[in-house]
């Protein structure tokens, strides 16, 4: 039975692809990852398939070995701005750590995009896991995973005060009377709290979204119950319809416990689409890329995140019999129990886990023709799994290319995905209300949204 209403669809960047093995291609660039020119391209097909946004992930250190695949990643805020202004219409999100910035920087960088790109912003919020990553900040370990969601329910806190810390009409340009703005219209935050003190407003104006669009990537129990509070789109990753079943009753049944309309928490899952001509030549390329891993590369990062040493796993053994409880885990717990439970459910080898996390680290992965990618999106969006998709291309940019140009022509002829955007505003393309400003109740869209 068909669901009422259209997918929404975000094009997740990463440099030549999400496969790991993607830039050993003849075909790929190698130095690609740090070239706006390449971003622009990507940013022009996703818009010509009038996807709803570009998505970068980001972490404020260095992944991975730098033998195992092309390292080097912009400043996500950075590069998108200048993205803005080679696109129109679709989206821009951005990753950034709760645990690494500071409230009134990020804030400003987040209001900043979203006025230059005309109402196009969202943020990606992380709390950060990983050790690597508290050693760049005077860390020596890595703050526990319930201290690292306590800081971030305060930190977006913070953040919503400083967007809401001016009026729609501060603005007077009263030239005549030499008065430029309103000072009765600004409302410092004057915060103090467990983690933050932030006194005055911000210094960007409130911008044309009201705030930029809140996005949320946990599945623990700590990132469900704040994505229930703050997020307006979670991306999230599961491997059967079934756990994507239980994942997006349980955050719609959270969203609703906190006062909030369940359809304006939009339920993303990743997807990485092989496409062939054939199911055949699709899976054949699935082949080649796994053939072109370097599995050694990946074992550190494997151990990481299941919180065992690297002797402790075998490649050609299945996972150990004994392993840490996701309680344990101070680190990406939602993810650790996803792959523990792949490499069980299928009794996987540590070097068949890591072909399947080549593609996409631990999202779905699925190979076959336009039609068959099609019809998987289209049913996990009927049965009640997804509101939509994050693509992540396994190569870039003709795995985007050929989404692009043969799957959504199918959604569009089913009537499942928009043929033109009709809006100008990320919160548009998601069919979501501007926030009114917290401090006057008003969100006087006409005022703040550019023509």
């Amino acid at each position: 039975m068909s669901r009422p209403g259209q997918l929404h669809l975000n094009a997740f960047l990463m440099g030549v692809g999400h496969h790991e093995a993607a830039w050993r291609l003849p075909e790929s660039d190698p130095r690609a990852d740090v070239d706006v020119e390449h971003y622009k391209n990507l940013a022009r097909i996703a818009e010509r398939g009038k996807l709803d946004s570009l998505f970068l992930a980001d972490g404020p250190v260095l992944w991975d070995q730098v033998g195992r695949r092309p390292s080097g990643s912009l400043e996500p805020t950075v590069l998108l701005t200048a993205l803005a202004g080679a696109t129109e219409r679709i989206g821009l999100i951005a990753t950034a750590s709760t645990t690494y910035n500071e409230p009134y920087n990020l804030a400003r960088r987040f209001a900043s995009l979203d006025l230059v790109s005309g109402g196009r912003a969202g943020w990606n919020i992380v709390t950060t896991a990983g050790l690597d990553a508290a050693r760049n900040f005077n860390l020596d370990a890595l703050p526990a995973h319930h201290e690292r969601y306590q800081r971030a329910a305060e930190f977006v806190d913070v953040s919503l005060k400083l967007w809401d810390s001016w009026d729609d009409d501060v603005v007077l340009a009263d030239k005549a009377g030499g008065v430029w703005g309103d000072q009765g219209k600004i409302y410092p935050p004057a915060h103090r709290g467990a983690h933050f003190r932030v006194a005055g407003a911000l210094n960007v104006p409130r911008t044309p979204q009201g705030h930029p669009l809140l996005v949320q990537a946990g599945s623990s129990a700590n990132g469900r119950n704040f994505a229930a509070r703050y997020a307006e789109a979670v991306f999230t990753a599961h491997q059967t319809l079934a756990d994507a079943q239980e994942f997006y009753d349980d955050l719609k049944r959270r969203a609703a416990e906190h006062g909030r309309d369940p359809d304006h928490v939009k339920i993303l899952p990743g997807i990485v689409p092989l496409i062939g001509a054939t199911e055949a030549a699709a899976r054949e390329l699935d082949a080649e890329l796994n053939r072109l891993i370097r599995a050694e590369f990946a074992l550190p990062g494997l151990a990481e995140l299941l919180g065992v040493d690297v002797a402790d796993l075998r490649l050609d053994a299945e996972l150990p019999a004994h392993l840490p409880a996701e309680e344990q885990i101070e680190g990406a717990k939602s993810r650790r129990t996803l792959v523990v439970n792949l490499g069980r459910r299928e009794r996987l080898t540590v070097r068949e886990i890591i072909a399947r996390l080549g593609g996409g680290r631990g999202h779905l992965t699925f190979a076959g023709t336009a039609e068959q990618v099609a019809d998987a999106i289209v049913a996990w969006y009927d049965n009640g799994a997804a509101d939509g998709f994050n693509i992540m291309p396994p190569v870039l940019p003709s795995s985007l290319e050929r989404f692009v140009d043969e799957v959504v022509p199918i959604l569009q002829e089913r009537g499942r995905f928009r043929t033109e955007y009709a809006g100008r505003t990320l919160r548009e393309h998601y069919g979501l209300p501007r926030p009114a400003n917290r401090n006057t109740g008003a969100a006087q869209p006409d005022v703040a949204l550019r023509p």
